[in-house]
C-alpha cells in the first residue's frame, strides 16, 4: 500500500453503511472498522478514500449477507482537496469488496467512477475501473 499525496478527509465513521459499486453480490455494505486506523483512545475509526474497510453485508445475495468482508472505500460525499487545489466530492458513499489484503477486487466489473487516489495506492483495482476521477 502506497501512500497518497492529497489530504483525504476521513468522513465515513463506525456504522456508516456504504453501496457496493462492483458485480461481487453483495449491494449494501456497514463499516465494522478501519485497517490501520490510529487514533485517539474511546474515539471511533474514521475511514476516507483509498481505506481498507472490515464491514458486514446488509443487503446483498442470500449467501453474501451477514458475512464479514473486506472492502475498499471508493467514493466519498464529503469533499477532500487535492495537491493542486481542487476538491473533489461524489454523490455518494461506495465501496469495492477485496479478495484479499493485497487489494484484489472480488468483483470483475466497477460500476461508477473512481477516484485517482485509490488508483494511486491500490493498482490492482484501475485493472477494473472504467471511470478514474
Amino acid at each position: 500500500m502506497k501512500g497518497v499525496g492529497s489530504r483525504i478527509t476521513r468522513r465515513l465513521q463506525v456504522g456508516s453503511r456504504l453501496k457496493v459499486i462492483d458485480n461481487s453480490g453483495a449491494q449494501i455494505i456497514e463499516l465494522i472498522s478501519v485497517r490501520g486506523y490510529k487514533g485517539v483512545k474511546n474515539r471511533y475509526a474514521k475511514g476516507g478514500i483509498g481505506d481498507m474497510i472490515t464491514a458486514t453485508v446488509k443487503v446483498g445475495k442470500p449467501g453474501m449477507k451477514h458475512k464479514l468482508v473486506k472492502a475498499l472505500i471508493v467514493q466519498q460525499k464529503g469533499s477532500y482537496r487535492r495537491p493542486d487545489g481542487t476538491r473533489v466530492k461524489f454523490s455518494d458513499n461506495c465501496a469495492i469488496l477485496l479478495k484479499s489484503d493485497e487489494g484484489d477486487p472480488k468483483g470483475t466489473v466497477i460500476k461508477g467512477p473512481v477516484a485517482k487516489e485509490v488508483i494511486q495506492r491500490w493498482k490492482k483495482v484501475g485493472k477494473y475501473a472504467s471511470v478514474v476521477v
